[in-house]
């Protein structure tokens, strides 16, 4: 009976270390899920399973729960918030609209999926977020086109999306072969609102209208303007995204949609599967800062040849500027490489914008000559990258001018003063031994 004891007591002392070594992320792996239906539990459970599989510990309520609440004591209960709910009129509980929007603006990160029956509430969300849903309650995105052969012709509101955002950090390294399948309500990115991304795009030949009905006049959202997918990050960095359809995240749509497989019209190509598996959870990895999360820490300046932080420069002085930058992998951080780090030294306005230099390390370093202005300066770096958080961050320090005895003894650039100071003594000498001693 020891042995089996010490095996025991060996694996559990295993998994504390492994515990105890794994690296922190850069956000919580506690996530609400709210739900109009608790059957969508069983009908989305590949995302779900995707989810829970990377970790992440998922709390499914229905989103009328009275006993619903976002914090408690001040502190918030969750760091992710998914809502498949979009029939919803009113969340129950305490959490409302009000409160959904001020835990994106605490930095948490939300996932909002809304169908032909979105309600006010949702659509609400969404507005708030930059995004505008179509007016027409009864509208789909219809493509005549760009759409999924299925064995019976339909309606054309299946639309096989292949108009991807081109960014790596948002949809991963692996392209996505597959058409994303959609069905759904359209919407447009608020043109005033410059944080928000169409990540999945309709066609130029979609339009949104309402497919029981004829068009009676043109449809107000047609072509590439309509967004079927859009992300926003915040200035906070919280991330955002909005789905015009929730069967995106459905099994039916991301595992098995056809026995003969998945085909664009027009498209000779036939997928095994469709795209939404792939899409979904690369995109999900993204908003809950799996990917795409810098941080930047040992922020350092001196002067050259010196090690120690001083508590002021003075003007002309040689400095060295170095911060390290790294990037979150999903589960430890990496060296973040990049060529277009910039500093700033700053009073007012840059009087020094300098590229750093990296060691592919995640070091980014450089060196400069103090301006000849003295006052209050500002190391300054603003990073903004698509796809990922922004830097932001300074350090003041003041600049002096030379005290009196610390300028040289003879200035090169006052040699003409010199000159005429002593051409003028040797004048007046040569003026006053003519005028006292010629008759």
């Amino acid at each position: 009976m020891a042995t089996p004891r010490r095996v025991l007591l060996l694996l559990l002392a295993l998994a504390a270390a492994a515990l105890a070594g794994a690296e922190e992320g850069p956000r919580g792996r506690r996530l609400l899920v709210l739900l109009d239906d608790l059957a969508v539990r069983s009908s989305h459970s590949a995302f779900f399973g995707s989810l829970q599989a990377r970790g992440f510990d998922l709390d499914f309520r229905l989103a009328d729960d009275p006993k619903l609440s976002l914090h408690r004591y001040g502190q918030y209960l969750y760091d992710g918030l998914v809502l498949f709910a979009p029939s919803t009129p009113r969340f129950g509980g305490s959490v409302d609209q009000n409160a959904v929007l001020e835990f994106i603006d605490a930095g948490h990160d939300v996932i909002l999926a809304a169908d032909s029956s979105a309600s006010d509430l949702i659509r609400g969300i969404a507005t708030e977020c930059g995004v505008d849903f179509d007016e027409d309650p009864e509208a789909m995105v219809i493509d005549h086109i760009n759409y999924a052969v299925t064995d019976v012709d339909g309606d054309h509101t299946l639309i096989a999306g292949d108009d991807l955002i081109q960014s790596d950090v948002i949809l991963g390294s692996k392209k996505i072969e597959a058409p994303v399948l959609f069905r759904g309500i359209g919407h447009t990115a608020n043109p005033s609102n410059s944080l928000v991304l169409k990540v999945l795009s309709a066609s130029p030949s979609a339009y949104s209208a309402n497919p029981k009905t004829k068009l009676a006049s043109p449809p107000s959202l047609t072509g590439s303007a309509i967004s079927l997918v859009s992300v926003m990050q915040a200035r906070n960095n919280a991330r955002v995204l909005i789905s015009g359809s929730l069967d995106l995240f459905s099994n039916l749509f991301s595992n098995r949609f056809l026995k003969s497989g998945v085909q664009k019209a027009g498209s000779k190509k036939r997928h095994e599967r469709a795209g939404n598996e792939q899409f979904v959870t690369e995109t999900s990895k993204w908003v809950f800062h799996e990917r795409g999360h810098l941080k930047a820490i040992n922020v350092k300046h001196h002067k050259v040849g010196e090690t120690n932080e001083p508590g002021m420069y003075r003007i002309n002085d040689d400095l060295e500027y170095s911060v390290e930058i790294y990037e979150w992998s999903g589960t430890s951080w990496k060296p973040y490489v990049a060529d277009d780090v910039q500093l700033q030294f700053f009073m007012m306005s840059p009087y020094v914008l300098k590229t750093m230099s990296t060691d592919k390390k995640g070091l980014y370093s450089t060196s400069f000559k103090v301006p000849d202005v003295y006052g209050v300066f500002q190391f300054k770096v603003e990073y903004q990258r698509l796809g990922y958080t922004g830097l932001s961050f300074t350090k003041q320090i003041p600049v002096r001018p030379y005290r009196h005895n610390e300028y040289e003894r003879f200035i090169t650039s006052a040699y003409p003063y010199y000159t005429a100071s002593f051409s003028t003594m040797g004048a007046f000498f040569i003026f006053s031994f003519v005028y006292l001693y010629h008759k």
